[in-house]
């Protein structure tokens, strides 16, 4: 399993406002962003599996709207959090 629970509790302590905040956008963001990483990888050795390709596009349709949403609420946060993950934008 590659997102475990420590994992994820790591994610988000480092770009949340604590391990337990799991609603907060820039935590959502990242775990996005890792998942995002994961499954590009996946999908470079297995072209042809697109029920994974399907769930790729939709986690970052779901992370773009995040960050419109960071970005339209406060532009330094929006601006820090894709600094941090190296987001292209």
């Amino acid at each position: 399993m590659y997102l475990t629970p420590e994992k994820k509790q790591e994610i988000f302590a480092k770009h949340g406002n604590g391990a337990n905040d799991t609603g907060n956008a820039e935590g959502q963001i990242a775990l996005f962003t890792y998942r995002i990483t994961h499954l590009t990888g996946h999908l470079k050795s297995n072209r042809k599996d697109f029920g994974t390709q399907r769930a790729l596009q939709l986690m970052v349709g779901k992370r773009r709207s995040l960050l419109d949403y960071l970005k339209q609420k406060d532009i330094e946060r929006y601006r820090a959090i894709v600094k941090e993950l190296g987001l292209r934008r």
